[in-house]
Protein backbone atom coordinates (compact mmCIF):
# COMPACT_ATOMS: atom_id res chain seq x y z
CA UNK A 1 0.00 0.00 0.00
CA UNK A 2 1.19 3.33 -1.18
CA UNK A 3 2.52 5.40 2.08
CA UNK A 4 -0.40 8.34 1.25
CA UNK A 5 -3.22 5.84 1.54
CA UNK A 6 -1.84 4.34 4.37
CA UNK A 7 -1.47 7.49 6.57
CA UNK A 8 -4.41 8.43 4.74
CA UNK A 9 -5.96 5.03 6.46
CA UNK A 10 -4.97 6.25 9.95
CA UNK A 11 -6.52 9.53 9.72
CA UNK A 12 -9.91 7.57 9.08
CA UNK A 13 -9.45 5.79 12.21
CA UNK A 14 -8.13 8.29 14.22
CA UNK A 15 -11.79 10.05 13.41
CA UNK A 16 -13.57 6.89 13.62
CA UNK A 17 -11.98 6.46 17.14
CA UNK A 18 -12.98 10.36 18.34
CA UNK A 19 -16.29 9.97 17.46
CA UNK A 20 -16.79 6.41 18.70
CA UNK A 21 -14.84 7.01 22.03
CA UNK A 22 -17.63 9.88 22.57
CA UNK A 23 -19.87 7.95 22.11
CA UNK A 24 -19.19 5.37 24.34
CA UNK A 25 -18.22 7.74 27.60
CA UNK A 26 -21.73 9.34 26.63
CA UNK A 27 -23.44 5.56 26.77
CA UNK A 28 -21.64 4.72 30.16
CA UNK A 29 -22.87 7.87 31.98
CA UNK A 30 -26.51 7.07 30.63
CA UNK A 31 -26.33 10.04 28.33
CA UNK A 32 -26.14 12.43 30.90
CA UNK A 33 -22.81 14.66 30.87
CA UNK A 34 -22.14 15.84 34.25
CA UNK A 35 -21.52 12.08 35.27
CA UNK A 36 -18.27 11.99 33.36
CA UNK A 37 -14.84 12.87 34.97
CA UNK A 38 -14.23 14.77 31.63
CA UNK A 39 -16.47 16.77 28.36
CA UNK A 40 -16.85 14.04 26.25
CA UNK A 41 -14.88 15.36 23.66
CA UNK A 42 -11.60 14.43 25.79
CA UNK A 43 -12.70 10.31 25.72
CA UNK A 44 -12.42 10.84 21.59
CA UNK A 45 -9.17 12.79 21.82
CA UNK A 46 -7.96 9.92 23.61
CA UNK A 47 -8.87 7.18 21.31
CA UNK A 48 -7.94 9.19 18.66
CA UNK A 49 -4.66 9.89 19.76
CA UNK A 50 -4.25 6.06 20.64
CA UNK A 51 -5.25 5.26 17.40
CA UNK A 52 -2.77 7.82 15.44
CA UNK A 53 0.04 8.89 17.22
CA UNK A 54 2.05 5.78 18.01
CA UNK A 55 1.48 4.26 14.48
CA UNK A 56 2.51 7.18 12.62
CA UNK A 57 5.49 7.82 14.71
CA UNK A 58 6.70 4.05 13.85
CA UNK A 59 6.02 4.90 9.90
CA UNK A 60 7.79 7.48 10.10
CA UNK A 61 11.26 5.41 11.67
CA UNK A 62 10.34 2.88 9.18
CA UNK A 63 10.56 5.38 6.31
CA UNK A 64 13.94 6.64 8.10
CA UNK A 65 14.86 3.18 8.90
CA UNK A 66 14.40 0.91 6.03
CA UNK A 67 16.66 2.48 2.92
CA UNK A 68 19.57 2.54 5.30
CA UNK A 69 19.27 -1.21 6.34
CA UNK A 70 18.36 -2.48 2.83
CA UNK A 71 21.38 -0.66 1.58
CA UNK A 72 23.43 -1.77 4.35
CA UNK A 73 22.48 -5.73 2.85
CA UNK A 74 22.40 -4.94 -0.37
CA UNK A 75 25.92 -3.92 -0.39
CA UNK A 76 27.24 -6.65 1.29
CA UNK A 77 26.60 -8.80 -1.59
CA UNK A 78 28.44 -6.76 -4.35
CA UNK A 79 32.32 -8.30 -3.99
CA UNK A 80 35.05 -5.86 -3.96
CA UNK A 81 36.21 -7.11 -7.73
CA UNK A 82 33.01 -6.06 -9.26
CA UNK A 83 33.75 -2.38 -8.33
CA UNK A 84 35.57 -1.07 -11.29
CA UNK A 85 38.78 0.97 -10.88
CA UNK A 86 38.43 4.66 -10.18
CA UNK A 87 34.92 3.88 -8.42
CA UNK A 88 33.96 3.24 -5.03
CA UNK A 89 31.16 1.04 -3.84
CA UNK A 90 28.68 4.14 -2.97
CA UNK A 91 28.98 4.77 -6.83
CA UNK A 92 28.00 0.64 -7.61
CA UNK A 93 25.30 1.04 -5.04
CA UNK A 94 23.70 4.84 -6.92
CA UNK A 95 23.73 2.20 -9.78
CA UNK A 96 21.88 -0.42 -8.23
CA UNK A 97 19.38 1.87 -6.61
CA UNK A 98 18.45 3.23 -10.58
CA UNK A 99 17.99 -0.01 -11.71
CA UNK A 100 15.80 -1.12 -9.11
CA UNK A 101 13.78 2.29 -9.71
CA UNK A 102 13.83 1.92 -13.47
CA UNK A 103 12.65 -1.79 -13.21
CA UNK A 104 9.48 -0.34 -10.54
CA UNK A 105 8.65 2.26 -13.19
CA UNK A 106 8.57 -0.41 -16.07
CA UNK A 107 6.54 -2.15 -14.01
CA UNK A 108 4.09 0.92 -12.89
CA UNK A 109 4.08 1.94 -17.13
CA UNK A 110 3.00 -1.62 -18.11
CA UNK A 111 6.47 -1.87 -20.23
CA UNK A 112 7.09 -4.89 -17.95
CA UNK A 113 5.38 -7.41 -16.01
CA UNK A 114 6.08 -8.29 -12.38
CA UNK A 115 7.61 -11.50 -13.54
CA UNK A 116 9.93 -9.95 -16.40
CA UNK A 117 11.27 -7.24 -13.76
CA UNK A 118 11.55 -10.20 -11.59
CA UNK A 119 13.65 -12.32 -13.75
CA UNK A 120 15.04 -9.59 -16.24
CA UNK A 121 18.83 -10.39 -17.50
CA UNK A 122 21.16 -7.90 -18.81
CA UNK A 123 22.43 -10.80 -21.39
CA UNK A 124 18.46 -11.26 -22.65
CA UNK A 125 17.52 -8.11 -23.28
CA UNK A 126 19.33 -4.23 -23.36
CA UNK A 127 17.76 -3.33 -20.02
CA UNK A 128 20.01 0.26 -20.32
CA UNK A 129 17.58 0.97 -23.89
CA UNK A 130 14.99 -0.32 -21.77
CA UNK A 131 15.27 1.72 -18.52
CA UNK A 132 15.75 5.12 -20.69
CA UNK A 133 12.54 4.77 -21.80
CA UNK A 134 11.18 5.14 -18.53
CA UNK A 135 13.61 8.02 -17.94
CA UNK A 136 16.10 6.45 -15.74
CA UNK A 137 19.58 7.14 -17.57
CA UNK A 138 22.69 4.88 -17.26
CA UNK A 139 26.46 5.54 -17.80
CA UNK A 140 27.23 2.12 -18.91
CA UNK A 141 25.21 -1.05 -19.35
CA UNK A 142 23.97 -3.28 -16.36
CA UNK A 143 25.86 -5.45 -15.30
CA UNK A 144 25.09 -8.81 -13.49
CA UNK A 145 26.02 -8.08 -10.17
CA UNK A 146 24.57 -5.22 -10.91
CA UNK A 147 21.26 -6.17 -12.04
CA UNK A 148 21.31 -9.02 -9.18
CA UNK A 149 21.88 -6.17 -6.62
CA UNK A 150 19.21 -3.91 -8.01
CA UNK A 151 16.82 -7.02 -8.04
CA UNK A 152 17.53 -8.18 -3.91
CA UNK A 153 17.15 -4.67 -3.34
CA UNK A 154 13.37 -4.26 -5.03
CA UNK A 155 12.70 -7.73 -3.02
CA UNK A 156 13.73 -6.19 0.46
CA UNK A 157 11.87 -3.08 -0.18
CA UNK A 158 8.50 -4.27 -1.35
CA UNK A 159 8.79 -7.03 1.35
CA UNK A 160 9.70 -4.06 3.97
CA UNK A 161 7.15 -1.73 2.49
CA UNK A 162 4.61 -5.28 2.93
CA UNK A 163 5.59 -5.74 7.02
CA UNK A 164 5.66 -1.68 7.48
CA UNK A 165 1.98 -1.77 6.52
CA UNK A 166 0.74 -4.73 8.38
CA UNK A 167 2.91 -3.50 11.67
CA UNK A 168 1.48 -0.13 11.33
CA UNK A 169 -2.26 -0.77 10.46
CA UNK A 170 -1.84 -3.90 13.83
CA UNK A 171 -0.45 -1.15 15.73
CA UNK A 172 -3.30 1.48 14.91
CA UNK A 173 -6.10 -0.73 15.73
CA UNK A 174 -4.67 -2.03 18.84
CA UNK A 175 -4.22 1.48 20.04
CA UNK A 176 -7.88 1.78 19.30
CA UNK A 177 -8.97 -1.38 20.38
CA UNK A 178 -7.16 -0.49 23.92
CA UNK A 179 -8.30 3.28 24.28
CA UNK A 180 -11.62 2.15 23.56
CA UNK A 181 -11.76 -0.58 26.35
CA UNK A 182 -10.97 1.64 28.74
CA UNK A 183 -13.40 4.68 28.14
CA UNK A 184 -16.12 4.55 30.37
CA UNK A 185 -17.57 7.68 32.51
CA UNK A 186 -15.08 7.18 35.72
CA UNK A 187 -11.69 7.46 33.15
CA UNK A 188 -9.76 10.22 33.35
CA UNK A 189 -9.78 11.14 29.95
CA UNK A 190 -8.51 14.71 30.29
CA UNK A 191 -5.27 14.07 32.23
CA UNK A 192 -4.47 11.16 29.84
CA UNK A 193 -5.14 13.65 26.75
CA UNK A 194 -3.25 16.56 28.31
CA UNK A 195 0.06 14.67 29.06
CA UNK A 196 -0.10 12.92 25.94
CA UNK A 197 -0.31 16.49 24.24
CA UNK A 198 2.37 17.73 26.25
CA UNK A 199 4.60 14.87 25.26
CA UNK A 200 4.03 15.53 21.86
CA UNK A 201 4.87 19.49 22.14
CA UNK A 202 8.21 18.74 23.87
CA UNK A 203 8.75 16.50 21.34
CA UNK A 204 8.53 18.70 18.77
CA UNK A 205 10.53 21.64 20.48
CA UNK A 206 13.39 18.64 20.85
CA UNK A 207 13.32 18.01 17.54
CA UNK A 208 14.39 21.38 16.25
CA UNK A 209 17.51 21.14 18.73
CA UNK A 210 17.99 17.30 17.41
CA UNK A 211 18.18 18.24 13.86
CA UNK A 212 20.42 20.74 14.93
CA UNK A 213 22.63 18.60 16.95
CA UNK A 214 23.02 16.05 14.13
CA UNK A 215 23.40 18.17 11.33
CA UNK A 216 26.57 19.72 13.32
CA UNK A 217 27.67 16.15 13.88
CA UNK A 218 27.40 14.97 10.42
CA UNK A 219 29.45 17.67 9.35
CA UNK A 220 31.51 17.08 11.98
CA UNK A 221 32.27 13.53 11.21
CA UNK A 222 32.66 14.41 7.77
CA UNK A 223 34.96 17.04 7.82
CA UNK A 224 37.66 15.18 10.22
CA UNK A 225 37.66 12.71 7.28
CA UNK A 226 38.10 15.44 5.12
CA UNK A 227 41.35 17.04 7.60
CA UNK A 228 42.73 12.98 7.40
CA UNK A 229 43.46 12.97 3.68
CA UNK A 230 43.97 16.61 3.34
CA UNK A 231 46.33 19.17 4.71
CA UNK A 232 44.54 21.50 7.65
CA UNK A 233 47.11 24.22 6.90
CA UNK A 234 46.54 24.45 3.18
CA UNK A 235 43.01 24.41 3.97
CA UNK A 236 43.10 27.15 6.54
CA UNK A 237 46.20 29.37 5.35
CA UNK A 238 46.88 28.44 1.64
CA UNK A 239 46.13 31.21 -1.06
CA UNK A 240 44.93 28.92 -3.56
CA UNK A 241 41.32 27.09 -4.65
CA UNK A 242 42.11 24.68 -7.28
CA UNK A 243 40.17 21.75 -7.15
CA UNK A 244 41.14 18.45 -8.68
CA UNK A 245 39.41 14.70 -8.73
CA UNK A 246 42.49 13.31 -10.46
CA UNK A 247 44.71 14.20 -7.22
CA UNK A 248 47.23 16.98 -6.40
CA UNK A 249 43.80 19.69 -5.35
CA UNK A 250 44.71 23.13 -3.27
CA UNK A 251 41.93 23.76 -1.34
CA UNK A 252 42.12 26.62 0.56
CA UNK A 253 38.87 28.82 1.79
CA UNK A 254 40.62 31.60 2.19
CA UNK A 255 39.65 33.20 -1.30
CA UNK A 256 36.14 31.20 -1.21
CA UNK A 257 35.72 33.45 2.40
CA UNK A 258 37.25 37.23 0.76
CA UNK A 259 34.61 36.07 -1.76
CA UNK A 260 32.30 35.84 0.23
CA UNK A 261 32.60 38.39 2.64
CA UNK A 262 33.13 41.18 -0.33
CA UNK A 263 30.07 40.10 -1.93
CA UNK A 264 28.01 40.54 1.07
CA UNK A 265 29.39 43.95 2.64
CA UNK A 266 28.34 45.20 -1.02
CA UNK A 267 24.90 43.83 -0.26
CA UNK A 268 24.91 45.16 2.93
CA UNK A 269 26.25 48.82 2.03
CA UNK A 270 23.11 48.93 -0.45
CA UNK A 271 20.62 47.24 2.08
CA UNK A 272 21.18 48.83 5.21
CA UNK A 273 20.74 52.57 3.96
CA UNK A 274 17.82 51.45 2.16
CA UNK A 275 16.28 49.74 4.49
CA UNK A 276 16.81 51.79 7.34
CA UNK A 277 15.88 54.97 5.59
CA UNK A 278 12.43 53.49 4.45
CA UNK A 279 12.10 51.93 8.33
CA UNK A 280 12.39 55.61 9.37
CA UNK A 281 10.06 57.03 7.09
CA UNK A 282 7.35 54.25 7.43
CA UNK A 283 7.71 54.77 11.24
CA UNK A 284 7.85 58.19 11.79
CA UNK A 285 6.40 60.54 8.49
CA UNK A 286 4.03 57.86 6.80
CA UNK A 287 0.50 58.19 7.35
CA UNK A 288 -1.53 55.50 8.17
CA UNK A 289 -2.62 55.17 4.53
CA UNK A 290 0.82 54.90 2.91
CA UNK A 291 1.69 52.69 5.44
CA UNK A 292 -0.50 50.40 5.11
CA UNK A 293 0.00 50.65 1.66
CA UNK A 294 3.82 50.79 1.18
CA UNK A 295 4.81 48.45 3.83
CA UNK A 296 3.30 45.06 2.65
CA UNK A 297 4.37 46.27 -1.04
CA UNK A 298 8.35 46.67 0.63
CA UNK A 299 8.06 43.24 2.58
CA UNK A 300 6.99 41.62 -1.00
CA UNK A 301 10.52 41.42 -2.38
CA UNK A 302 10.99 38.81 0.79
CA UNK A 303 8.53 36.53 -0.54
CA UNK A 304 10.56 36.63 -4.69
CA UNK A 305 12.47 33.21 -4.72
CA UNK A 306 16.26 33.63 -4.65
CA UNK A 307 16.32 32.16 -7.86
CA UNK A 308 14.66 34.83 -9.95
CA UNK A 309 17.03 37.19 -8.02
CA UNK A 310 19.46 35.06 -9.87
CA UNK A 311 17.86 35.86 -13.25
CA UNK A 312 17.65 39.09 -12.34
CA UNK A 313 21.28 39.50 -12.24
CA UNK A 314 21.97 37.67 -14.87
CA UNK A 315 20.04 38.94 -17.36
CA UNK A 316 19.44 42.52 -16.16
CA UNK A 317 22.05 43.95 -14.06
CA UNK A 318 24.93 42.15 -15.01
CA UNK A 319 24.29 43.07 -18.44
CA UNK A 320 23.53 46.73 -17.76
CA UNK A 321 27.07 46.76 -15.88
CA UNK A 322 28.85 45.29 -18.84
CA UNK A 323 27.08 48.23 -20.88
CA UNK A 324 28.67 50.50 -18.70
CA UNK A 325 32.43 49.55 -17.80
CA UNK A 326 32.86 46.48 -20.27
CA UNK A 327 35.38 47.12 -23.52
CA UNK A 328 32.72 49.27 -26.56
CA UNK A 329 30.56 50.57 -23.25
CA UNK A 330 29.58 53.80 -22.62
CA UNK A 331 32.20 54.56 -20.20
CA UNK A 332 35.05 53.41 -23.21
CA UNK A 333 37.42 51.30 -20.80
CA UNK A 334 37.52 47.83 -20.35
CA UNK A 335 36.85 47.53 -16.78
CA UNK A 336 34.45 44.61 -16.64
CA UNK A 337 35.08 41.34 -18.98
CA UNK A 338 31.75 39.95 -18.86
CA UNK A 339 28.27 39.93 -16.99
CA UNK A 340 29.35 38.50 -14.00
CA UNK A 341 30.73 40.50 -11.30
CA UNK A 342 30.97 40.76 -7.22
CA UNK A 343 29.49 44.24 -8.06
CA UNK A 344 26.51 42.54 -9.85
CA UNK A 345 25.99 39.49 -7.12
CA UNK A 346 26.39 42.46 -4.43
CA UNK A 347 23.80 45.06 -5.78
CA UNK A 348 21.37 42.00 -6.16
CA UNK A 349 21.94 40.41 -2.96
CA UNK A 350 21.34 44.26 -1.58
CA UNK A 351 18.11 44.33 -2.97
CA UNK A 352 16.83 41.07 -1.64
CA UNK A 353 17.96 42.05 1.82
CA UNK A 354 15.94 45.67 1.59
CA UNK A 355 12.83 44.12 3.07
CA UNK A 356 14.79 42.08 5.75
CA UNK A 357 16.77 45.20 7.52
CA UNK A 358 13.71 47.32 6.79
CA UNK A 359 11.31 45.18 8.40
CA UNK A 360 13.20 44.26 11.58
CA UNK A 361 14.26 47.90 11.82
CA UNK A 362 10.62 49.16 11.77
CA UNK A 363 9.68 46.75 14.44
CA UNK A 364 12.76 47.85 16.68
CA UNK A 365 11.61 51.51 15.78
CA UNK A 366 8.03 51.88 16.46
CA UNK A 367 9.08 49.67 19.91
CA UNK A 368 10.81 52.67 21.24
CA UNK A 369 7.47 54.54 23.45
CA UNK A 370 6.03 57.08 21.76
CA UNK A 371 6.31 59.28 25.31
CA UNK A 372 9.87 59.93 24.32
CA UNK A 373 9.04 61.28 21.15
CA UNK A 374 6.16 63.68 22.65
CA UNK A 375 8.74 64.58 25.57
CA UNK A 376 11.41 65.91 22.55
CA UNK A 377 9.05 67.54 21.18
CA UNK A 378 7.86 69.62 24.18
CA UNK A 379 11.37 70.48 24.68
CA UNK A 380 11.15 72.45 21.14
CA UNK A 381 12.71 69.77 19.46
CA UNK A 382 11.84 69.31 15.82
CA UNK A 383 10.66 66.35 14.25
CA UNK A 384 13.87 65.60 12.83
CA UNK A 385 15.89 66.11 15.63
CA UNK A 386 13.77 64.12 17.46
CA UNK A 387 14.35 61.18 15.37
CA UNK A 388 17.89 61.79 15.22
CA UNK A 389 18.71 62.52 18.87
CA UNK A 390 16.13 60.39 20.55
CA UNK A 391 14.36 57.70 18.43
CA UNK A 392 17.75 55.86 16.42
CA UNK A 393 20.05 56.22 19.77
CA UNK A 394 17.27 54.02 21.73
CA UNK A 395 16.72 51.59 18.71
CA UNK A 396 20.08 51.63 17.66
CA UNK A 397 21.04 48.04 19.70
CA UNK A 398 18.57 46.62 17.78
CA UNK A 399 18.94 48.09 14.38
CA UNK A 400 22.87 46.75 14.47
CA UNK A 401 21.67 43.54 15.80
CA UNK A 402 19.12 43.32 12.57
CA UNK A 403 22.30 44.41 10.24
CA UNK A 404 24.15 41.69 11.75
CA UNK A 405 21.32 39.01 11.08
CA UNK A 406 21.19 40.28 7.63
CA UNK A 407 24.88 40.22 7.27
CA UNK A 408 24.29 36.39 7.94
CA UNK A 409 21.53 35.82 5.95
CA UNK A 410 23.77 37.76 2.97
CA UNK A 411 26.74 35.35 3.67
CA UNK A 412 24.88 31.97 3.28
CA UNK A 413 23.45 33.29 -0.15
CA UNK A 414 23.58 30.51 -2.97
CA UNK A 415 21.54 31.21 -6.24
CA UNK A 416 22.05 34.98 -6.56
CA UNK A 417 25.98 34.40 -6.28
CA UNK A 418 25.61 31.21 -8.68
CA UNK A 419 24.48 33.13 -11.46
CA UNK A 420 25.32 36.96 -10.73
CA UNK A 421 29.06 36.52 -9.35
CA UNK A 422 30.76 33.77 -11.01
CA UNK A 423 32.90 31.41 -10.19
CA UNK A 424 36.27 32.31 -10.02
CA UNK A 425 38.30 31.94 -6.62
CA UNK A 426 40.92 34.34 -6.05
CA UNK A 427 41.52 37.13 -4.41
CA UNK A 428 41.13 40.69 -5.93
CA UNK A 429 39.74 44.11 -4.65
CA UNK A 430 38.18 45.12 -7.87
CA UNK A 431 34.32 44.52 -7.78
CA UNK A 432 33.63 44.41 -11.38
CA UNK A 433 35.81 41.16 -11.50
CA UNK A 434 34.34 37.78 -11.27
CA UNK A 435 34.83 36.05 -7.54
CA UNK A 436 32.68 33.10 -6.10
CA UNK A 437 31.61 32.11 -2.73
CA UNK A 438 31.78 29.54 -0.08
CA UNK A 439 28.15 28.46 -0.78
CA UNK A 440 28.67 28.06 -4.65
CA UNK A 441 32.05 25.64 -4.28
CA UNK A 442 29.62 23.47 -1.67
CA UNK A 443 27.09 23.23 -4.36
CA UNK A 444 29.96 22.79 -6.89
CA UNK A 445 31.76 19.63 -5.35
CA UNK A 446 28.64 18.19 -4.23
CA UNK A 447 26.85 18.29 -7.95
CA UNK A 448 27.22 14.97 -9.68
CA UNK A 449 27.91 11.20 -8.52
CA UNK A 450 30.64 11.89 -5.86
CA UNK A 451 33.11 9.81 -4.51
CA UNK A 452 33.08 10.46 -0.29
CA UNK A 453 36.14 9.00 -0.32
CA UNK A 454 38.28 11.79 -1.45
CA UNK A 455 38.99 15.02 -0.58
CA UNK A 456 37.58 16.95 -3.05
CA UNK A 457 33.89 15.90 -1.94
CA UNK A 458 34.66 16.05 1.59
CA UNK A 459 35.75 19.28 1.01
CA UNK A 460 32.57 20.84 0.87
CA UNK A 461 31.61 19.24 4.44
CA UNK A 462 34.96 21.79 5.62
CA UNK A 463 33.01 24.36 4.06
CA UNK A 464 30.09 23.81 5.42
CA UNK A 465 31.30 24.02 9.30
CA UNK A 466 32.86 26.83 8.72
CA UNK A 467 30.13 28.94 7.06
CA UNK A 468 27.98 27.51 9.73
CA UNK A 469 30.36 28.85 12.42
CA UNK A 470 30.56 31.99 11.14
CA UNK A 471 26.86 32.79 10.72
CA UNK A 472 26.32 31.34 14.25
CA UNK A 473 29.08 33.57 15.27
CA UNK A 474 26.88 36.43 13.95
CA UNK A 475 23.64 35.49 15.09
CA UNK A 476 24.70 35.10 19.00
CA UNK A 477 26.85 38.68 18.68
CA UNK A 478 23.58 40.00 17.49
CA UNK A 479 21.50 38.57 20.22
CA UNK A 480 24.26 39.42 22.52
CA UNK A 481 23.81 43.16 21.54
CA UNK A 482 20.14 43.18 21.41
CA UNK A 483 20.06 42.08 25.09
CA UNK A 484 22.96 43.73 26.58
CA UNK A 485 22.08 47.09 25.44
CA UNK A 486 18.06 47.11 24.74
CA UNK A 487 16.76 49.54 26.97
CA UNK A 488 13.49 48.03 28.79
CA UNK A 489 10.55 50.18 28.42
CA UNK A 490 7.25 49.90 30.27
Amino acid sequence: MPTFWLVALLLALSAAGFYLGRSRALRTAGGDVKDLHSLPSYYGYCVALASFVPAIAVLAIWLLAQPLVIENRVSGMIPAEAVPENATLGLVMSDVRRVAEGLDLAVEQEILTRRQARDASSGEQDLRALLGEVGVALGSDVRPEVLTAAQTYRNLSHTGKTAMTVVVALLALGGFAWAYSRTHKDFRARNVVERGVLALLILAASLAILTTVGIVLSMLFETRNFFGLHSWTDFFFGSTWAPNFRGGSDLSILPLLWGTLYISFIALLVAVPVGLFAAIYLSEYASNAVRAFAKPLLEILAGIPTIVYGLFALLTVGPALANLFAKGGLLGVEWMAGATSVLTAGLVMGIMLVPFVSSLSDDIINAVPQAMRDGSLGLGATKSETVRQVVMPAALPGIVGAVLLAASRAIGETMIVVMGAGAIAKFSANPLESMTTITTRIVSQLTGDTDFASPETLVAFALGLTLFVLTLGLNVLALFIVRKYREQYE
